[in-house]
């Protein structure tokens, strides 16, 4: 889908409290690598993850996506824009604080929201934040809506306490068997919050110019999760799962129309070092500018690819008119390749 008419107005973050390092992570998988004569350092060095943070076990998706929205608003009311003017709000998060009603009902309450401003949850896995601003891009471009606010708040708590506790206790767990919960030690946790608008709302500011997803729903088996905000459990066939992953990638990058010559800076899904370059590396990617939050974040979930997105900018300051592809993968399994000129 081409869009003429979509931009992102404004984005706002937080990073949880505590921390996590991946030496200190090993520290207390301690019985787990003594068993099976495990070499301490290999979780850093296989991913590239120094370090992931987090919020109390106890700490509610809501809680932390209604900060990053609050933040956002902030910004936004300095530029004349109400919360009156705001259309939508969407939860996006993996981490939802119950089933039914939405978690976006809570943030919606939480920020006193006008009874106008439609809400509603999107889970789509890691791709959750991406495909919601997909439903957005159109609804802006059809002229259904202005102004929408897509929230995400990932906690990885819940399933870094609960995988640790698993491994040093489960004493059938075998070098081979403990593969399937490597992906959860890469877990991370951030709050982000994204303004969608209309162009005529914001004329300068950075244009999503295109979206193409496509999906391999044959896939759904190799990663899967569940449980509540205070014990999440999730087992990833990581090595057929980047099989399936890098395929459905080039075909959606293939598909998009953009061309590796005309991009500027690429930003793909935040799961570690050897992913990036292999993923980018099947695109014809890899030499391209790119930035990374994995090694200090970790995977956090459908808030990975927006706020590396966001923190390049922040740090580093994208240059007007630079053209960016944003390559987003959830299990499932779904890819969303996006085109944006800042």
């Amino acid at each position: 889908m081409k869009y003429n008419n979509v931009v992102i107005e404004d984005y706002a973050y937080i990073k949880p409290p505590e921390v996590l390092t991946s030496d200190k992570l090993e520290e207390l998988l301690s019985p787990l690598y003594t068993r099976l004569k495990l070499p301490q350092g290999r979780l850093e060095l296989m991913t590239g993850i120094k370090s992931r943070g987090f919020w109390p076990n106890s700490t509610r998706p809501s809680s932390i996506a209604t900060e990053a929205a609050n933040k956002l608003l902030d910004k936004l009311s300095k530029k004349g824009i109400k919360k009156a003017d705001v259309n939508l709000l969407i939860n996006s998060s993996v981490c939802r604080d119950f089933l039914e009603p939405s978690t976006a009902s809570v943030i919606h309450s939480n920020l006193e929201m006008s009874s106008e401003c439609m809400l509603f949850d999107i889970s789509n896995a890691c791709l959750g934040m991406v495909s919601a601003w997909e439903v957005v891009a159109n609804m802006i471009e059809t002229g259904a809506i202005k102004r929408a606010i897509i929230v995400s708040g990932e906690n990885s708590a819940p399933l870094l306490e609960n995988t640790i506790k698993t491994l040093n206790e489960d004493e059938s767990i075998t070098r081979k068997s403990v593969k399937k919960f490597f992906a959860n030690l890469t877990i991370g946790s951030a709050g982000v919050a994204y303004c969608l608008a209309h162009k005529s709302e914001a004329p300068s500011a950075p244009q999503i110019t295109s979206i193409t997803n496509r999906s391999d729903s044959a896939a759904n088996k190799l990663c899967q999760g569940d449980g509540n905000p205070e014990s999440l459990v999730m087992e990833t066939d990581s090595e057929e799962l980047l099989k399936y992953g890098k395929a459905l990638a080039k075909k959606t990058f293939a598909d998009s129309g953009l061309n590796q010559d005309e991009i500027d800076i690429v930003i793909g899904h935040q799961v570690g070092k050897a992913h990036k370059e292999i993923v980018l590396g099947e695109l014809g990617l890899l030499n391209h500018k790119t930035f990374d939050t994995f090694d200090t974040l970790g995977n956090t979930g459908s808030a990975a690819l927006p706020i590396t997105l966001a923190k390049m900018n922040d740090i580093e300051g994208i240059e007007k008119g630079k053209k960016i592809a944003l390559v987003g993968i959830g299990s499932g399994l779904s890819c969303s390749v996006l085109g944006v000129s800042w």
